[in-house]
């Protein structure tokens, strides 16, 4: 597949990147430096000049390209050149947004501005922190098959039940599979004589409920089995989005919001809500309102040093968790290093859904880990598949050694895999896979 990306930032480059294994792709952009930087650190084609031109994007060879992905920071260049690929050809375009009026006016009719798939970083981001905050101690959650299965990832602390245990000594849930550990940084297949030590980040597969289990056995003694005393920091599109959906899950959040105006806006949008107008960097303020006794602070406003401090100083007055939308994804590990429980990227959040729908028909569903040393996939087995007809200790012995077998859906229904289960075409299955041996898998499987 011929595929070009508009914007070679944050998310262009990683989307560029990922593609590049198994496709030809181009990268065009106005900077000549992020143009350099990724043609010789990682050998992918870029030219530099506008998306929105079509000189240029004949120049990149619009005419013949499957796929135009608009990845800019800029949401009307990325509408203005899809509109632009789309009078050439009947190339496929995807655009990423930030303003969700762009995103309804594009549901409502699914072909505007020339878009064939968008993708709406808020409302991605909302989700992502959403999931995150309902489940204890949780750093990522992502669901596979429809909600059967989750794919979690957890930091195991001192007083973590199963720091110092081995996976085999840990493994006590019957719908949950140990997947890997992340160890400074670097992905380790989970065996049963792997050792968790604290610090590690441990990922599990399995069904919700398992999960949610599980979680108990990484969260501190203190935490809240269920959060519903959360705080929205910030009355941006992502606080507003935030608030929204904790909403529709029955939640009743309180977002603070300084601005007066955005403040009374928020408080007609959002009838579920309780508004404060104020400054959330008061600490009097956020002792006086009993921010200290809530399960959760959310810091979403449009500036990572805000949502630094103030997830800093609701640390300070004893928040149990607290989690932060971080802009600028190089600070995001810094953020977790410093203590923030979790650190939500935008720009990476919006490259892996554009990513997994660029997959779509190879896989049903992906998550990617620690910064793509793995992924996280639902397939759906067929007949030709390795996987198929046998039990899973026999078939396994056909894949490489870095694969987890994670979950197995049959007919709506959670199926936990163990060596005597028997995979049949039509289960979808949730692999773990290291990187580096995705191809060959992907070719058995």
């Amino acid at each position: 597949m011929r595929v070009i990306v508009v914007g070679a930032g944050e998310v262009g480059s990683n989307i560029a990147v990922s593609l590049a294994e198994s496709h030809d792709v181009i990268v065009i952009d106005v900077d000549p430096e992020k143009v350099d930087e990724l043609t010789y650190s990682n050998d992918i084609l870029a030219i530099e000049g506008d998306g929105t031109s079509l000189e240029t994007l004949e120049n990149a060879g619009i005419a013949e390209a499957d796929m135009l992905i608009a990845s800019t920071d800029d949401d009307e260049t990325n509408l203005v050149t899809c509109g632009t690929a789309k009078t050439v050809g009947g190339v496929f375009t995807i655009a990423r947004t930030r303003n969700t009026n762009f995103f309804k006016t594009w549901t409502k009719s699914e072909d505007a501005f020339g878009v064939d798939f968008m993708v709406s970083t808020n409302l991605l981001t909302a989700n992502d922190i959403v999931r995150v905050v309902g489940l204890p101690a949780a750093i990522d959650v992502d669901p596979f098959a429809g909600g059967l299965v989750q794919m979690a990832e957890f930091e195991v602390t001192a007083e973590s039940e199963i720091a110092g245990q081995t996976v085999e000594e840990a493994d006590k849930f019957e719908a949950l599979t140990f997947a890997a550990l992340v160890q400074d940084g670097d992905v380790v297949i989970a065996r049963g004589q792997t050792r968790i030590e604290a610090g590690n980040r441990v990922i599990v597969i399995g069904s919700p409920e398992s999960v949610q289990s599980f979680s108990r056995t990484v969260a501190s003694p203190e935490s809240s089995d269920e959060a519903r005393n959360i705080v929205v920091v910030g009355g941006s599109d992502i606080g507003y989005h935030t608030a929204k959906l904790l909403e529709e899950r029955g939640i009743e959040p309180r977002l603070i919001e300084q601005d007066a105006d955005r403040g009374r806006e928020l408080a007609e949008d959002l009838p579920g809500t309780i508004v404060l107008e104020h400054d959330a960097t008061d600490t009097d303020f956020l002792v006086g309102e009993q921010i200290d006794r809530a399960d959760a602070v959310i810091a979403a406003t449009d500036s990572d040093e805000k949502n630094l401090l103030v997830s800093l100083l609701a640390q300070n007055i004893g928040v149990q968790r607290t989690v932060a939308v971080v802009e600028e994804g190089q600070y995001a590990g810094l953020f977790e290093a410093i203590g923030i429980d979790v650190a939500i990227n935008p720009r990476e959040a919006t490259a892996e859904e554009i990513i997994r729908f660029t997959q779509k028909g190879q896989v049903e569903n992906l998550s990617l880990i620690e910064d793509r040393q793995a992924e996280v996939l639902e397939i759906e087995v067929d007949e030709e598949s390795v996987l198929t007809g046998r039990p899973i200790r026999e078939c396994v012995t056909e894949l490489p050694s870095d694969v987890v077998i994670g979950a197995v859906t049959r007919d709506q229904e959670f199926i936990v895999p163990r060596g005597e289960t028997v995979i049949e075409p039509g289960d979808h299955v949730v692999l773990f896979v290291a990187t580096d041996v995705l191809s060959p898998v992907m070719d058995l499987v």
